[in-house]
């Protein structure tokens, strides 16, 4: 993630925070007055006077996972021993933070007639939670297609939620696959493996439903930096030019 010149800094005090799968927390803040961003962008978070540092340092670029809509900026991530997860998981509701922001041009496409197909590595996850929640309380006529890898069912944050939000919007396919068969503990009958052509040609026909969206997709890639750059050259092998793929790394996390 890169940053930009054009960032305002807030300070917000932390409001919650709650694990949502295996070695991932979900933590938020009340939005302050003011602050506008596009579903997709992503922001910096940097502790004021922290109980402990490091030479990480205080700072971290999280994507927003919450929608611009919502009264709550609701950030994710995965739990490593840092000096800066270890104030998120121990610090008092009330710590005051900094943010930065917004940045990124990881967001929806405005033609609706080129649906969206979104592939989430992990914690890649983010800023595909915050489009879905965008576009569906907006009720904005984009079809999207997501498709989110994790190793199990336990590490994937917002499975549950994400299937529940495709079963009452006609315009939201949720596909998730899980990369670690052998180590399944539970009935999954979802599917399985790492993303590929045929995995995304099946689901694909799902969303040619002819009439007004009969154009070719735009292709979100976001996760760690070796499934990004394996997506992007799945999906140029297969014909995907450069100017329909857009990406996010999410790297040291």
């Amino acid at each position: 993630m890169s940053t930009a010149a054009n960032s305002s800094g807030n300070v917000l005090k932390l409001n919650s925070r709650r694990v949502v799968a295996e070695r991932t927390m979900v933590f938020g803040f009340d939005k302050p007055a003011g602050f506008v961003f596009k579903a997709g962008q992503y922001a910096e978070i940097s502790w004021i006077d922290p109980i402990e540092t490091d030479a990480e340092g205080d700072a971290r670029a999280f994507s927003i996972a919450s929608a611009p809509h919502e009264e709550h900026l609701v950030f994710t991530t995965r739990l490593r021993d840092t000096a800066f997860k270890r104030v998120l998981q121990k610090t008092p509701l009330g710590t005051l933070a900094k943010l930065e922001g917004p940045f990124g041009d990881l967001t929806l496409h405005n033609n609706v007639s080129r649906p969206a197909i979104l592939l989430a590595g992990g914690i890649g996850i983010t800023p595909f939670r915050s489009i879905v929640r965008h576009a569906v309380h907006e009720k904005l006529p984009h079809k999207l297609l997501l498709f989110y890898a994790n190793r199990l069912p336990e590490d994937a944050p917002f499975l549950d939620e994400l299937s529940a939000i495709e079963r009452e919007n006609a315009n939201f396919i949720f596909v998730p696959t899980m990369t670690a068969v052998s180590r399944l503990q539970r009935a999954w009958t979802g599917e399985t493996g790492h993303f590929s052509p045929e995995m995304l040609t099946r689901h694909l026909t799902k969303i040619a439903t002819g009439g007004a969206h009969t154009a070719t997709p735009i292709y979100y890639v976001a996760g760690p930096p070796a499934m990004v750059k394996g997506g992007r050259a799945m999906l140029n092998d297969a014909g995907i030019d450069d100017d329909d793929i857009r990406t996010e790394e999410f790297g040291g996390y």
